[in-house]
């Protein structure tokens, strides 16, 4: 198995991705049918991340993201930073693993594709374990709200975070790669 390897400027660039997160987290839309259930395109950064530099940085900058949210951001604490890096994560990891293989257009598509319809099944099941245990909402009423509430949900957030994902990735990924291909230029050129 190979190993991750980030150099500086990756890392630079992956904090950079997670500030601009932290600021689109600003931006939250009560979703209609239960508003305490919120739209944000805050992982709109990590999925290009996970498309950039793939599944483990999208991972990881999921995890900064949750965490800063969840306990300094005036998060739900625990149960949001769980609930959050487990969706988000789940789609970082999927569609960063699938795109890495075979960087294509129709890959970027099938990818987000997979990636909504994974994390709105792991989000289903999660709201059925996680929401009466640090909600304290008895078991059968979040059963009853998983089809016309949870699962509308992840599905329209997947699914504006994942389009507008695929709409900027290609425009800027070229600035996300720049560094490393300067780098090759400048070699070549000066072993002439």
């Amino acid at each position: 198995m190979r190993r991750s390897n980030f150099n500086t400027s990756t890392l630079v660039k992956m904090a950079l991705m997670t500030a601009l997160s932290l600021v689109m987290l600003l931006i939250r839309i009560p979703f209609p049918p239960a508003p305490f259930l919120v739209y944000d395109p805050a992982d709109i950064p990590i999925y290009i991340t996970a498309f950039a530099f793939g599944p483990v940085a999208g991972l990881a900058v999921t995890f900064v993201v949750s965490f800063i949210q969840a306990f300094l951001m005036g998060g739900d604490g625990i149960y949001g930073f769980l609930m959050h890096f487990i969706a988000t994560g789940a789609f970082a990891v999927i569609a960063g693993a699938i795109y890495k293989r075979n960087k294509t257009r129709k890959t970027a598509i099938v990818s987000i594709i997979v990636g909504i319809l994974v994390m709105t099944a792991i989000m289903c099941a999660m709201n059925l374990v996680i929401t009466p245990i640090y909600m304290g909402a008895p078991r059968s009423a979040v059963a009853a709200m998983i089809v016309p509430i949870v699962l509308p949900f992840n599905l329209l957030k997947g699914g504006l975070n994942g389009a507008v994902t695929f709409v900027l990735y290609k425009r800027i990924s070229g600035i996300l790669h720049s560094e490393g291909r300067g780098r090759k230029a400048e070699s070549s050129e000066s072993s002439k």
